[in-house]
Order: structure tokens, then sequence, then C-alpha cells
């Protein structure tokens, strides 16, 4: 085995026992517990090269090694295939978002099955319904001069609205105005749904004109709540499970979760790769987050919106990333049925 392959060997070995036991890792260690099929003296002296490109580093004064984030970077650029999850693992994903058609429940399941799957803060950013269209649009007579808008979505979201109606109107009134908002709806974004609705609204007779007017405010508003940019977190607990992983406070790190803008950024900026994943690794993440890895896939329609986690550096980087990008999949099936 040529140096540069089996040095990379000893660094897989590094942050796969590091990750599992917490511990700083030495070369009797490395040696007695892979099959590298080298002597001690060798393993030291590759760990020594290791150490001086930067990909390991002696904490303290121990006499073990752990990996940086450069060694971390190294190892995830190496992983040229993600694994897929266990049969498991696979049921738990379909059994907890079969459970649901409703999208605001999908979305809170994905987000906790993914800390479950990981052990870390996972993250979810709603689908971005700009890219999403009118499926279907509802509106029901509740008595009382009450009206149940229902806006369906071809991402699967459902969004729905009570409106008050202070002039008397019949149900072939509303049928009217549902028909003549429907047929302009259907297919249109959130971006062009108010110019279709000011078209619409030409066609409706004016004896329907004020109910027509109050039913337009009432999707106007369920429009512009689709565009509202939404991220929510479930397991941010696991932060704390290992305080070891963080030589300062926790602090800063749950802080800058609460911050929307910043984690709607950091995923924003994240670009997937081949395996449809994005990771992100310790100072390569800026501000509080730069002591934590980011692991992110986009799911749904164009895969703008994106799920993730957020952990400490020391993570099992291929369990996580398998985990990421099948909830990712199996969301984006789901989404597009």
């Amino acid at each position: 085995m040529s140096e540069l392959p089996r040095r990379m060997k000893v660094l897989q070995a590094i942050v796969e026992d590091y990750v599992s036991s917490r511990e700083p890792v030495g070369s009797k260690a490395l040696v007695d517990r892979h099959d590298l099929g080298v002597s001690s003296a060798t393993v030291r002296n590759d760990m020594a090269a290791l150490e001086e490109e930067g990909l390991i580093a002696a904490p303290h004064t121990s006499a073990g090694r752990i990996p940086t984030d450069k060694g971390y970077r190294l190892f995830v650029d190496r992983i040229s295939d993600v694994r897929p999850l266990s049969a498991a693992e696979k049921r738990a994903v379909q059994m907890l978002l079969d459970a649901t058609d409703d999208i605001n429940d999908m979305m809170a399941h994905s987000v906790r099955l993914l800390a479950q799957l990981t052990q870390q803060v996972a993250i979810l950013q709603y689908p971005h319904l700009d890219s999403a269209t009118v499926r279907h649009l509802e509106m029901v007579s509740l008595g009382h001069g009450r009206v149940l808008v229902v806006l369906i979505l071809s991402s699967g979201k459902v969004d729905q609205r009570t409106v008050a109606i202070e002039e008397p109107f019949t149900e072939t009134d509303l049928d009217v105005v549902k028909q003549t908002f429907l047929g302009h709806l259907q297919g249109v974004g959130p971006a062009h749904a108010s110019a279709a609705m000011e078209v619409a609204m030409e066609l409706i007779p004016p004896t329907e004109q004020h109910l027509a007017g109050s039913l337009r405010e009432a999707l106007e508003a369920l429009f512009a709540t689709g565009r509202e940019d939404r991220i929510i977190l479930a397991g941010t607990a696991n932060l704390a499970r290992t305080p070891g992983d963080f030589p300062y406070s926790i602090g800063p790190i749950l802080e800058a979760l609460e911050e929307q803008v910043v984690l709607l950024k950091l995923l924003t900026e994240m670009d997937q790769d081949l395996n449809g994943l994005s990771v992100r690794i310790g100072t390569e993440n800026s501000g509080s987050l730069a002591e934590t890895s980011v692991i992110a896939a986009g799911y749904g329609p164009g895969q703008i919106s994106k799920l993730g986690v957020v952990g400490p550096t020391r993570m099992d980087y291929p369990g996580t990333m398998a985990a990421v990008r099948a909830v990712a999949r199996y969301l984006s099936r789901i989404l597009a049925q």
C-alpha cells in the first residue's frame, strides 16, 4: 500500500475512533483496532505527517490525536458514496411521513424524525412556495355570513381562512366567484396570483363584486403566508448531550439557531454536491456556528428548500449524510404526488 492511501486510511481510522469514543486516538489503539497492515512505528510516522499537514492535532498534552476541521473536510470529501439507511430506518421514515397528508404535520414529522435519526439539531426550511402553483381552490359557506376559503398548492401545502361577509349572498353567488377565481388561478404561482385575480375580478358580475372582493383579500393573505420563509427546528437538546464537543459555551450556538435570518442565509448559500448534499465543517461556517458542522440537502419543487442538521464537528458524517439525504428524497417524493 502506497504512503498516500495508507495515510488516508489512518486518517479515516482516527476520525471513526474519535467520533465513537470522544477520546484522542493513539497509534497503538489504531493498530489494535484497525487492520492497517503496518507497525505502530509506521502509524506514528503517518500520524506525524498528517499532523504536519494540519489534518490532525494534539489536544493539550495528550499523547493521542484528534481530527481538525481540515481533516474532517478531507474525510468527508473522500466519502465517494453515501450508504443507504438500514431497513428499519427506512420503515421509520415511511411510517412517519405517510402518517399525514397535512403539509404542516408532514414538515413537523420530518424535522423530528431527522433529529431522532441523527441525534443532532434538525433544521427544515418550509417549501418555497413561489415555485409551487395553485392546484385547487374551495370556498365553503359555513352559514351566518361566513365562508371558509381553502387554498391547495402543487407542493401539497393546504392553507385555509374563514371570512366574514357583511352583505347577504347565495350558494350560487359563491360558486360563481369560486369558479371564476379558480379558472384564472389554477396552475399559477403565488408571485403571479394577484395579477390573475385582478383579471378575474373584471369578469365577476356586479352583484357578486362585494363577495368576490372579500374573498380575494382572504386569498391574498393566504398567498402572502405561503411566500414567508420559515425555519423549524427539532432536537436542540441534543447539543447539550456532549458539552465536551463545545470548548466554550453552547449559548451563542443556541442563539444563532434562533435567528431565522442566519439559518436561511446559511442554507441558501449551501451548494449541493453529486450526492445531493452540502457539508460545511467548523470554520467554514461563520460566527457562532464556527464550532459546528452543518449537513443539508434540497427537497421539494426545484430542490430550492433545504433540510439538514447542525451538530458538533465530531459527528458521524456517513450516517448523518445518509439520514439527511434519505429524508429529503422521501419528502420530495411525497410533495410531488
